[in-house]
């Protein structure tokens, strides 16, 4: 008798879970109790699915961290009775939902696949249906060993499948609503999905450990020509901040500015924590190769490479503890779940 793998499916919010309500004409969350009724095509693969829903929905523009550690203390509570998840959620904050997961969670051996959609499910041209179809075979996939085939925190949306600590929303408008600017996709789905295999993350950790403990004191400041730092003085107190994601220029250039250095130093002295990603959507931050961003290693500024936006602000929020700052920042040095390119 075939066994069939089993999958959650996670219900927190978005497009994909929306219908048309005949007598209102508005849209309404869909009860994915009843998801056979929305999607009988579902019935054609061969799993076992189960599923479970936000008590109260919500838009991903909604979206925080307590929202995320709920998700992520579902999945543990339920990490050993079932193959895979499934998380379906709202698309304008997903890379920064699933990025926080793939840090939140140490040790991850099943695929937790983020999805959604750009279109309500109950439209007749939503590309809902086929991500999270894809998304479910994906999950339920198994390799030579009969091990999953992923084994991270990933992102499916039109046809590829991306690590979540890699992606961001690029588009509001078109399906292909996400890119990966520094690293291959995982799969692409076509007549038969290619995966790259040899683009897996695999953990050396041997249980799975949970980290909730996220620090909400985390602020992201975006340079721009013309600055006037004396607006942002208050990203720099460290009475109030305790780390700060600074999105500098190319290669992680910054402005020549007595008062930017001394907000900086002052900051980072006061026991601040800052890291330096770059605006560009593709590339790298390479810290002291020009005189612009010298100063940045002289008063302890983080490098934080090629990775994105969100994953360097979730990432952050993971590791920073003010009780030991030498490992905090050994971590933020670390490629720890893939969201860095090593040289």
């Amino acid at each position: 008798m075939e066994v069939k793998p089993k999958i959650l499916l996670i219900y927190t919010g978005g497009t994909i879970g929306m219908i048309n309500d005949t007598e209102t004409d508005q849209l309404i969350n869909v009860d994915f109790n009843h998801i056979y009724d929305y999607l009988p095509e579902l019935r054609r693969l061969s799993v076992d699915l189960e599923t479970i829903s936000f008590e109260n929905p919500i838009d991903s523009s909604e979206m925080n961290i307590n929202h995320w550690k709920n998700i992520a203390e579902i999945i543990f509570k339920n990490y050993a009775k079932y193959n895979g998840f499934v998380v379906l959620h709202g698309s304008d904050t997903m890379s920064y939902t699933s990025s926080a997961l793939s840090f939140i969670f140490d040790g991850l051996k099943k695929p937790i696949i983020f999805t959604g959609s750009q279109l309500p499910i109950g439209t007749i041209r939503t590309d809902g249906k086929e991500n999270l179809i894809t998304a479910i075979e994906i999950v339920a996939s198994i390799d030579e060993d009969n091990q999953p085939l992923i084994q991270e925190v990933s992102v499916y949306f039109d046809y590829r499948l991306f690590r979540a600590n890699r992606v961001t929303k690029d588009s509001a408008d078109h399906f292909e609503a996400f890119k990966s600017p520094n690293f291959q996709e995982l799969c692409k789905a076509g007549v038969k999905i290619q995966y790259n295999r040899n683009k897996f993350y695999r953990t050396e950790q041997k249980q799975l450990q949970i980290n909730t403990n996220l620090n909400s004191r985390v602020a992201l400041l975006k340079l721009y020509p013309g600055m006037d730092f004396q607006l942002y003085k208050s990203v720099f107190d460290s009475s109030n901040i305790d780390g700060l994601v600074v999105e500098t220029f190319g290669a992680g250039n910054a402005p020549n500015s007595k008062e930017f250095h001394s907000l900086l130093e002052k900051f980072i002295d006061g026991g601040g924590v800052v890291l330096n990603i770059t605006q560009c959507n593709f590339g790298s931050v390479n810290q002291g190769m020009y005189k612009s961003s010298s100063f940045l290693n002289k008063v302890g500024v983080i490098s934080g490479g090629d990775m994105t936006t969100e994953a360097a602000v979730t990432k952050l929020m993971t590791v920073l503890d003010k009780s030991d700052l030498y490992k905090t920042k050994k971590m933020l040095r670390k490629n720890m779940r893939g969201e860095l390119t090593v040289s």
